[in-house]
């Protein structure tokens, strides 16, 4: 029991992770509805993401390398 539930918290971390990584990184700093000001998170901090996201299993070598290169096009 407590396996499948350790499982289980595990799939809902990655995914959380996975949405994180996946939805731009941005925070919102300050500001209301019409001065609102949004950082971007930087090159190397995606990348760090994304390594992170790779040593945590949630995306293959093949995954990492394409998402990597991306993130370098930029």
């Amino acid at each position: 029991m407590r396996r499948k539930l350790s499982k289980w918290l595990a799939l809902i971390a990655t995914a959380g992770t996975l949405s994180f990584l996946f939805s731009g990184c941005a925070w919102q700093i300050g500001g209301d509805k019409k001065g609102t000001t949004v950082a971007k998170a930087t090159r190397g901090q995606e990348l760090i993401d994304l390594k992170n996201a790779r040593a945590q299993g949630a995306m293959s070598e093949d995954e990492y390398q394409a998402q990597r290169k991306k993130i370098m096009e930029q």
